[in-house]
């Protein structure tokens, strides 16, 4: 009888210029900061519950897509895979995915949230123990090593669902994944979650939920950088708004500031006026044929599932 294995490979995912990012991100005409404070342990929460949201669509469409396609996915990862997932958020379509696939050598997720990786990966491993579980907390968008296993495996897929790779700008995401390919070598798999444009409507309200969850999530930067780096942040003069910018393709959410205030960290003051904001967030939403282009050179598209609305896509890469 196999037995469930569960390690834990540390790397400390702190950003040693992580101050120095977030001062230039708010000195720029636009301001800026990046979208990975979002996820503490309280904004991984946080999200978790966006994702059952009634307006935010993507999460149950690629649900939906996993639930229907099952089969055909287990297909293209294989067996005796090392499947490796970006991101140990929802553990729902994980569960769908590892309790539909024949062999796989181990399951390995990545989080930049220590409590919060190791408290979904103490779920799972509860509920697969005749699967290996490595968890390893890293900032995966950054250089990291996979440990040295001590078992055999095949190919490498990767699963990056959920459209997080819509967070980056193209060019960086083209980067990133080429990245990741050249991480995980010729022939291995990357099973990738794209949101698909649509109306302008269905794409805002997904981002402007009536609960304030969304909302209350995009806040808690503010939270964080006042508690965790030293920032004065007054929260109650601050709102979330998200817009979709046709042009680019994108939603564009941001921080208004209410009234014309100063912000300041050990010393350093930063003015804001009234009404001007910080962007937290990109979400780029694609064709399927800009999201091939995307990939081109590094992947082929394997096969694409979508669901009936055409809102989102689930794609199998592979690694050329």
């Amino acid at each position: 009888m196999n037995e469930s294995v569960l390690k834990l490979n540390t790397h400390d995912p702190r950003d040693d210029h992580l101050l120095e990012e977030i001062l230039s991100g708010l000195n720029q005409e636009q301001k800026e900061l990046p979208c990975k404070l979002f996820y503490d342990k309280k904004g991984s929460e946080l999200f978790d519950k966006i994702t059952a949201l009634p307006e935010y669509y993507p999460t149950r469409t690629e649900i939906e897509i996993i639930e229907s396609n099952i089969e055909e996915i287990s297909a293209c990862i294989g067996k005796n895979s090392l499947l490796v997932e970006l991101g140990s958020g929802s553990s729902i379509k994980i569960r769908l995915l590892l309790g539909g696939l024949k062999e796989i050598s181990a399951y390995v997720p990545l989080d930049i949230s220590y409590s919060h990786l190791i408290e979904s990966t103490n779920a799972l491993s509860k509920d697969f123990k005749q699967i290996k579980i490595i968890p390893l907390c890293v900032d995966y968008t950054k250089p990291f090593t996979f440990p040295d296993f001590d078992f055999e495996w095949g190919k490498i897929v990767v699963f990056y669902p959920g459209s997080t790779i819509g967070n980056f700008h193209p060019a960086y995401a083209r980067k990133f994944l080429g990245n990741v390919a050249k991480r995980t070598g010729k022939g291995s798999g990357l099973l990738i979650g794209a949101d698909l444009k649509k109306d302008k409507s269905v794409i805002e309200n997904a981002y402007n939920d009536s609960r304030g969850v969304t909302a209350e999530f995009n806040l808690n930067i503010l939270y964080r950088l006042n508690s965790e780096i030293g920032f004065n942040f007054d929260t109650d003069k601050w709102e979330h708004s998200a817009v979709y910018n046709e042009k680019e393709g994108r939603i564009e959410m941001h921080l208004v500031s209410l009234t014309a205030q100063n912000v300041s960290h050990n010393g350093t003051r930063i003015f804001f006026e009234k009404d001007e904001s910080i962007i937290t967030e990109y979400s780029y939403k694609y064709s399927l044929d800009e999201f091939e282009d995307l990939i081109k050179d590094y992947y082929r598209v394997q096969k694409v599932w979508v669901d009936s609305n055409r809102r989102f896509s689930l794609q199998y890469l592979s690694v050329i």
